[in-house]
């Protein structure tokens, strides 16, 4: 993991290898997809490669979460990459820009939208973009031939582009699945069956995939089952931490007299019932809890998208929550996270899903070395993360008054901990600094590659060494 950066020896003609790579979430979108992203493309510059990034235009994103143009500080300036001007129709909140279709039956054309969307490709929202993606790794390829194609998803659709390019000029390529797509990670069990349309399609792209990434061992074990005949392919690629997003805790010494500020940063991707029992929690605690009484619960992130951005029954909650010390402060750009975990005294780790859930927030978390409160499920894969964290309050579901009970240790820890407590906290989650999970999972490609002669492909691999190791 730590072994030096050796370049590529150079494909024949003297030129660097280049790597396609499907990134649509790419920064400056304000996605948390965006620093596994950012992350990923880094290490190929590091590792010899020339890169081209594809992604779409900067105005889509404003339509959804919005952009964070600090996030695009630590990109390497020698990452090329290419904006689509594809945008989700569904998103437009200018109604002079609605047809007399949509104006007068706003349901009904979203309804046929999403119809012609799926006879493309069988995805919802994002399967019209398929031809458009297909072209532009294309014309890349074209223009600067590549020697392998890396395809992030969500969304899906990518892995069609990646298959026309492997179609018509054997790319070699490799998908990151991150969720995976026939698994239903919230739910657990199957999406849809292999015989559908969707899982024809995703079995005929892994089959020649040379890896396929996922974000933990859960995951990655039901595709190993799933496509035992690819297991050996199939790696655990974690997410992971970005060391300039940690505080400075050395030092630091809560004053309980004065109360506790807990926070939560994220997206609020959950329910608002979820959210109703966690502030349950807090009311019930901030009454049977002298310290908590005199404490903060703040949220930051993003709450809902286009239209409903800041405007839905979860910010409804947070305002009435107002009185009982809950403030919303919107999202937190990437350069300002630092200072703000340095602000927190707690943190409230708040998660949908199950066992095939991590979420990236949980490395970020941890690896700040502030006591976590985790409000999820109790099989949840966040927790098999944080076992072993000194300064975690273990997960209990989430009845209120087991998050009260939370709510308290939190407090307790805060107010307790040791500069040596918080020291064994971070180092746990050092395994998970980015880096050090991306180093290894693009080094691996790198020698499953290996190109030689300019223009001439290595050809896929049928079978890879095993897990790429943390």
């Amino acid at each position: 993991m730590n072994s030096p950066v050796v370049p590529l020896p150079r494909s024949g003609g003297g030129r660097r290898p280049h790597v396609i790579y499907l990134a649509i979430g790419f920064p400056p979108a304000a996605k948390s997809s965006a620093y596994r992203l950012r992350e990923t493309a880094n290490q190929f510059v590091a590792l010899g490669w020339d890169i081209t990034v594809i992604t779409i235009c900067q105005e889509a994103w404003e339509r959804e979460y919005g952009l964070d143009h600090t996030l695009s500080e630590k990109v390497d300036p020698r990452v090329k990459v290419v904006e689509l001007p594809l945008i989700r129709q569904d998103l437009e909140t200018d109604i002079r820009a609605f047809s007399e279709e949509r104006s007068l039956d706003p349901a009904g054309w979203i309804a046929r939208l999403r119809k012609r969307e799926q006879k493309l490709f069988p995805e919802p929202v994002f399967g019209g973009w398929r031809y458009d993606l297909e072209q532009a790794v294309l014309r890349v390829h074209r223009e600067h031939p590549a020697d392998l194609l890396l395809a992030s998803c969500a969304p899906y659709v990518n892995i069609a582009a990646t298959w026309k390019l492997w179609e018509e000029h054997k790319v070699p390529y490799a998908v990151d699945f991150r969720d995976g797509w026939s698994l239903d990670v919230i739910g657990g069990g199957e999406a849809f069956s292999r015989d559908s349309v969707s899982g024809r399609w995703e079995s005929k792209v892994l089959e020649n995939a040379l890896a396929v990434w996922c974000v933990n061992d859960p995951i990655a074990g039901f595709y190993r089952e799933r496509y035992p005949q690819l297991a050996d392919r199939v790696h655990v690629v974690r997410n992971g931490y970005d060391e300039d997003s940690l505080p400075d805790v050395a030092g630091r010494s809560p004053d309980p007299a004065a109360g506790l500020t807990f926070g939560y940063l994220g997206s609020v991707n959950f329910t608002p019932a979820f959210l109703e029992s966690v502030l349950d929690g807090w009311r019930i605690a901030r009454r049977d809890d002298p310290v908590l009484a005199r404490s903060r619960f703040e949220v930051r992130g993003h709450i809902g998208a286009g239209a409903a951005r800041e405007a839905n029954r979860h910010m409804d909650l947070l305002k009435e929550a107002a009185v009982d010390g809950v403030s919303f402060g919107g999202p937190v750009p990437k350069a300002a996270l630092a200072e703000t975990y340095g602000s927190w005294d707690a943190l409230v780790l708040m998660l949908v899903g199950g066992r095939f859930v991590t979420s990236g927030k949980v490395y970020e978390f941890m690896a700040t070395g502030l006591p976590v409160l985790s409000a999820h499920d109790v099989d949840h894969d966040a927790s098999n993360v944080l076992a072993g964290h000194p300064l975690w309050t273990g997960a209990v579901g989430l009845d209120p008054h087991r998050l009260a009970h939370s709510f308290s240790e939190a407090a307790r820890m805060a107010c307790k901990a040791t500069d040596a407590d918080r020291a064994a906290a971070r180092e746990l989650a050092r395994r998970f600094a980015r880096p050090a999970v991306l180093e290894p999972a693009v080094r691996h490609l790198t020698e499953l590659v290996r190109p030689t002669t300019a223009g001439t492909p290595a050809p896929a691999a049928t079978a890879s060494s095993g897990d790429v190791q943390l």
